[in-house]
């Protein structure tokens, strides 16, 4: 090797890409015009270090282009006659493109031009291709819906490398049973110690394929302890995905905090975990994830999951515009993020722009069909524009779809009550979602409205009672407070707006209570609160999965006038309570 290239070498060793890419630039030159200064040899190998000089940079369009003409200068290399025979070890460099032609197609990849990359692992040979070929070509035929390849590429990586967990879960994604997993890995490990937890591992992930979120959650569990996988933060984050997808999100928060108390810099899952504060409304949770997502920003590490916290942490505080210009870059890092797709689709209900909000909770139908955030959207979307048939359509399918669970339930009912002539079938459904989970709230709001509705308070606020010293919310005490308010008890339905105002001091909903409390305390008989009922069923269908009362919308676009009159209600409203 010539002097040059021993140079050129020493830099790429010493990983100073920079200076490795100013130097091969000259020195390729050089060589250009004066075909004895390298050999043919060192020119080929300098193309190669340059090239991976760029992809280390960023420069992921250079690289391809270097990478390329190392591919067509090996061609002329082998070609070439009378040439310096190489060493042995450099000839085997050069017979060698696979890891050439692989490293295109990262930058291809890098560049999302999957197609392109598709084509150039498949010029590989079968017979040459290395497991991380098979593993490449294997997502791209998952992702481009050509399952049937994905299998027969997943299983190859397996049969090679039987510990590939990735290749395991995407056969299983791919219905492939459990059993057949099973045997591709246990086959080639059976003489491997400590493995005594890969079944059950399998076993976990075959149900969460099969939307067994349950069962998955159960076998999960039985690999949380000191014997096995305590405090494993994968396990944990699966666990707490688990429990979202079912719609359990008390412990999936539970399982995602001890997964962030066990890794707190870590960017995956972190969209998730933002989502379910936001439901949960942790909403101090979520300003404390601010600075770590700061300084994720400020390292360069910012991914779709981090725009997406980012977005929920906006959101949190009604800065709408700025959330979903967040969302549309988290999409455009990974439109496969569905987590960001449905934050989307919340925003645009919010901003009454449903048709936009429609489009997106579509997409998401698309990228998880067995998720319930997207059939909610397409049904609150459809409220929000007056379409009850479309929105009866897609509640009903959600039911086909999604099985008959209380949230599923509730949706479907939600739609069903808008209709005077079906209200009957939606109180139905809500004895049918109470019955599976009689603390599900979503169904107590429903049901205690048509309770109302039917003038029958007093099972109403028996319902909403049972509920109240089980788990306490703003909502239940408000509620109850406009229903002892209806029934004339105006020391209950005070007491009641008393707890509500402290949950949420700044609670329109509970002020306009109170306001009308102090007002009409002597004249409780007047038509004035007959009409509440109509102001109070809007209160138990909210538009948009988590989102903020339709009150509290109109509270952002008030005038300066109605704005003094808020405070001056919330003062008088202060001073009663003290």
């Amino acid at each position: 090797m010539s002097n040059l290239y021993d140079q050129i070498k020493l830099l790429y060793d010493q990983q100073l890409y920079s200076n490795v890419i100013s130097l091969a630039n000259l020195v390729l030159s050089l060589s250009d015009h004066n075909g004895d200064l390298l050999p043919p040899t060192a020119k080929f190998l300098i193309y190669v270090h340059c090239a991976d000089s760029h992809f280390h940079m960023g420069d992921y369009r250079k690289a391809e282009s270097l990478y390329k003409k190392s591919l067509q200068f090996r061609k002329f290399l082998l070609k070439l006659k009378g040439a310096t025979k190489p060493s042995q070890e450099s000839y085997k460099d050069l017979l060698s493109d696979i890891d050439i032609k692989y490293q295109i197609h990262v930058c291809l990849m890098k560049m999302k031009s999957q197609l392109e990359a598709l084509q150039v692992l498949q010029s590989i040979p079968g017979k040459q291709r290395t497991p991380k070929v098979n593993m490449a070509l294997a997502k791209i035929f998952h992702e481009q819906g050509m399952e049937r390849s994905a299998i027969t590429t997943y299983k190859e990586v397996l049969r090679e490398t039987p510990l590939a967990l990735e290749a395991a879960e995407g056969l299983l994604s791919l219905g492939v049973k459990g059993i057949e997993v099973n045997s591709l890995i246990v086959g080639s490990t059976a003489n491997l110690p400590s493995l005594d937890w890969l079944n059950t591992w399998i076993k976990a992930h075959a149900h969460i394929h099969n939307r067994e979120y349950n069962h998955a959650v159960s076998t999960l569990r039985s690999l949380d302890n000191v014997n096995f996988l305590r405090d494993n933060f994968n396990l944990l984050v699966t666990m707490g995905e688990c429990y979202y997808y079912s719609g359990d999100e008390k412990n999936a928060l539970a399982c995602l905090k001890r997964a962030r108390a066990v890794e707190p810099d870590t960017i995956k899952g972190l969209d998730l975990y933002t989502a379910v504060l936001y439901k949960t409304q942790h909403t101090k949770d979520l300003e404390k994830l601010i600075p770590t997502i700061n300084t994720t920003i400020t390292t360069g590490e910012c991914s779709s999951e981090i725009y997406v916290a980012m977005a929920y942490t906006l959101y949190a505080s009604r800065k709408l515009n700025r959330a979903n210009t967040l969302t549309s870059q988290a999409i455009n890092l990974n439109p496969t993020n569905v987590e960001a797709v449905i934050l989307r689709g919340n925003i645009l209900i919010e901003q009454k722009k449903y048709g936009d909000a429609l489009h997106q909770f579509r997409t998401a139908m698309q990228l998880k069909p067995y998720r319930y955030e997207p059939h909610k959207g397409c049904v609150d979307c459809y409220v929000g524009m007056h379409r009850l048939r479309e929105a009866l359509n897609i509640a009903s399918n959600a039911c086909k779809q999604l099985g008959h669970t209380p949230r599923v339930l509730s949706l479907y009912a939600s739609v069903l009550m808008k209709d005077p002539v079906s209200v009957g079938k939606a109180k139905n459904l809500l004895d049918k979602a109470l019955a599976q989970d009689d603390s599900y709230l979503p169904a107590v709001y429903f049901l205690a409205e048509i309770y109302e509705q039917e003038m029958n308070l007093e099972a109403a606020i028996e319902l909403l009672e049972r509920q109240v010293d089980i788990q306490p919310t703003w909502k239940l005490h408000q509620m109850l407070g406009d229903l002892w308010a209806r029934v004339h008890d105006e020391e209950k339905a005070l007491n009641h707006y008393t707890i509500a105002l402290n949950l949420d001091p700044n609670n329109r909903r509970v002020l306009d209570g109170m306001h009308r409390l102090d007002s009409t305390a002597s004249k409780f008989e007047s038509s004035y609160y007959m009409n509440v009922g109509e102001e109070h069923a809007d209160t138990t269908y909210d538009v948009g999965d988590g989102l903020p009362d339709s009150d509290n919308d109109e509270a952002a676009e008030e005038s300066e006038t109605e704005a003094v009159w808020s405070d001056m209600d919330l003062e008088a409203s202060r001073s009663r309570v003290k």
